[in-house]
């Protein structure tokens, strides 16, 4: 056992050693340990005190929570059938002690002395730091959302849910990654007309390698969405898009079938609710966030949608009149939008995505990203050295002052076997350690999933991968740039949902800026800069179809909100789809798209009636970005180094130390205002 590589969480995990015979036998040894801890701290012989219950306590489950976290990650980023079986066999084990700690009565009872304790000294006599109050007061309210006030069969069945909805989330997700990575398609050359080379390239290696003639086409984004984009053989899109669309649901194989489990999800999410004493789940998901009721989120989102919607009409005529009159469709299906849209921006901007891929090159993105961050936050990023899991991870460090502020491991590259999409996770958070009293330095994950260059040629990103990686960057800083020493509401820990996805898209913003997108390009063969007129096109094509895309979010948003907050929208989840799409799109999908069988984020993902939460914090990104535009000046632009100090003092050091619209309002001296969205998006 000594020799098991998760039980080693003195540094970073030893990803180039885990193996799936490891991890049970890591999660007994630290299970056991953990069960220890709880039993002692429950026990009368331990005062309620902060310091001696996070030594006891905190200690063995943070250990815990870092090993399983390494194989959960494991589990998303290098999946084997092996792994897979290991990660599963062990879920209900680590869910059924996470729930009945998070409900354990004695524990409670001390949390709530500790409270009443710290509440009687007054506000100057306080014994807990603000930040240590602000993670108490989050702890208390966990314990009643984890069912802590509940009794004899209730408490049973809450555990019992939390168990099921674990497995069936699980399995979820891994319906959509094996639905996702079943389908090939190998394709000659001529029906790749219109496909850019270097897509042609790597589905030409990507068949050589399964030993195959042609093209192996896949519904990994960085074969799938240039398909779709460029191939003028419109059967082929059709077959592309059918596939996708239909990806994990009722129209595709059996066993990878997502419908049962989707409602299940959300019946055993009502469940819940109701045990807690509330009508619906939405309402169970807000309690910890900025939005104070599912009303007030629906009236949000339907709000948006009046003014988006103009814009987004506007968008849909120019596209059907386009496809029309130029490419000779008279009836524009779904399989023809992405074709369409870009040829449409191609006509009327004069550039195409692909034109603007050949400048950014990955060592020149990254290269331009670090000297950004370095300049607004004051850090130095340089290269570090750890065990990784791929070949093609690398791994970071950020220092101030020589000291080191954390560390980061980017996965930037699609391939079989990772999750799709794009997310950045934590390895371990900052925290003044009770056991050593050292303080330990924040680590994360950034994952990303572009197309990986071929042969000597550097990957090349879109503009919109480009914007990807600065978003999870954002979300990374949040983590790293904390100075926050309580783990509980260091970095993103504490965060409210709706409000964790600010610095993520306040980062996005710098991706449209002329003095950064300098520093993010260089010509994959002449090694030249983008073109200013290039990049004038690019902003003038910024809000192309901005309309039909905050339409799609909102869609999204609301869907969720109301298979939420409606009991008894499980039992016809379509109809519900359908509902929505006629309320707010102007571009409704054909009967057979089944997306809300691939929409991990709520069903797998966390943010189960929270998607709204990126609209939501884009009001708060753009008001953020807005003071460096207003202290923009010629020489400097928005690289505005005294206004980065103050946004990182407030926001990203600050963590979730105080309340998201406190750290906001530190930072911009009032609550935020959508005028700022509104103009970004071209419909102010």
């Amino acid at each position: 056992m000594s020799n098991n590589p998760l039980l080693d969480t003195t540094g970073l995990p030893l990803f180039d050693q885990i193996q799936p015979a490891h991890v049970s036998p890591a999660m007994d040894a630290l299970l056991a340990e953990s069960e220890a801890a709880l039993a002692k701290v429950t026990s009368t012989d331990v005062a309620a005190d902060y310091d001696t219950l996070s030594l006891l306590l905190d200690v063995p489950t943070e250990r815990l929570g870092r090993a399983w976290g390494a194989v959960g990650h494991l589990n998303a980023v290098a999946d084997t059938p092996e792994l897979r079986a290991a990660f599963n066999e062990n879920i209900p084990r680590l869910t059924e002690f996470y729930t009945r700690l998070g409900a354990d009565e004695q524990l409670y009872a001390k949390y709530k002395v500790i409270d009443v304790q710290d509440r009687a000294e007054g506000v100057q006599q306080r014994r807990l730091t603000p930040a240590r109050r602000r993670a108490l007061d989050n702890a208390l309210r966990g314990f009643v959302l984890g069912g802590a006030e509940l009794q004899g069969e209730a408490k049973q069945r809450f555990a019992e849910i939390q168990e099921l909805q674990a497995a069936k989330s699980q399995a979820f997700s891994e319906h959509v990654m094996d639905a996702t990575d079943a389908f090939a398609h190998f394709a000659s050359t001529d029906e790749l007309d219109g496909v850019p080379d270097d897509v042609k390239a790597a589905t030409r290696a990507a068949a050589e390698t399964d030993g195959k003639e042609g093209h192996k086409l896949t519904l990994h984004m960085p074969c799938y969405l240039p398909v779709m984009q460029y191939a003028t053989n419109r059967a082929l899109r059709e077959a592309m898009y059918r596939a996708y669309a239909t990806r994990a649901s009722e129209l595709g194989a059996p066993e990878r079938d997502n419908t049962v489990l989707m409602q299940e999800i959300v019946a055993l999410r009502q469940e819940e609710a109701q045990l807690l004493g509330y009508a619906n789940f939405a309402d169970v998901s807000l309690v910890p966030k900025m939005a104070q009721s599912h009303q007030q989120v629906t009236d949000f989102l339907r709000d948006l949608a009046r003014r988006a919607r103009p814009c987004a009409e506007k968008d849909m005529a120019e596209l059907r009149d386009f496809a029309r009159t130029e490419c000779g469709l008279t009836d524009l299906q779904a399989w023809d939008v992405a074709f369409v849209s870009e040829k449409l921006k191609e006509a009327r901007y004069a550039f195409s995505d692909q034109e603007v891929k050949q400048y950014f090159t990955e060592p020149t993105v990254l290269q331009g990203l670090f000297g950004l961050i370095e300049q607004l936050f004051n850090v130095t990023i340089s290269p570090d050295t750890a065990p990784v899991w791929h070949a093609s991870v690398r791994f970071f460090r950020i220092e101030r002052a020589g000291q080191l502020v954390g560390q980061f491991y980017l996965d930037p590259y699609a391939r079989a076997g990772k999750r799709p999409g794009a997310w950045m996770d934590d390895v371990r958070g900052r925290w003044k350690r009770p056991d050593n009293q050292l303080t330990q330095t924040p680590v994360a994950h950034l994952v990303c999933n572009y197309a990986k260059g071929v042969g000597d040629k550097p990957a090349l990103l879109t503009h919109d991968d480009v914007t990807t990686l600065f978003h999870e960057f954002g979300h990374g800083l949040h983590h790293m740039l904390t100075q926050v020493d309580d783990i509980g509401v260091a970095g993103i820990s504490g965060v409210e949902w709706d409000a964790v996805e600010l610095p993520s898209q306040f980062m996005e913003n710098f991706c449209w800026e002329w003095d950064v997108v300098q520093k993010l390009t260089s010509h994959v063969d002449t090694g030249a800069h983008l073109p200013r007129a290039l990049f004038d096109k690019m902003v003038a094509a910024k809000n192309f179809q901005s309309g039909m895309q905050t339409l799609r979010q909102i869609e999204f948003s609301l869907f969720d909100m109301r298979l939420h907050a409606e009991p008894g929208a499980e039992g016809n989840i379509q109809a519900l789809v359908d509902a929505v799409r006629q309320e707010v799109a102007v571009n409704i999908p054909p009967a057979f798209n089944r997306f809300q069988h691939s929409f991990s984020h709520i069903f797998a993902g966390g943010y189960a009636a929270g998607y709204y939460s990126y609209k939501w914090a884009e009001v708060l990104s753009a008001d953020a970005y807005a003071a460096f535009e207003e202290a923009a000046t010629p020489q400097a632009g928005v690289l505005n180094a005294e206004v980065g100090r103050r946004y990182r003092e407030a926001i990203l050091e600050a963590g979730g130390s105080r309340s998201a619209m406190e750290n906001f309002k530190a930072f911009r001296g009032r609550e935020p205002s959508i005028d700022a969205l509104l103009r970004h998006q071209g419909m102010a």
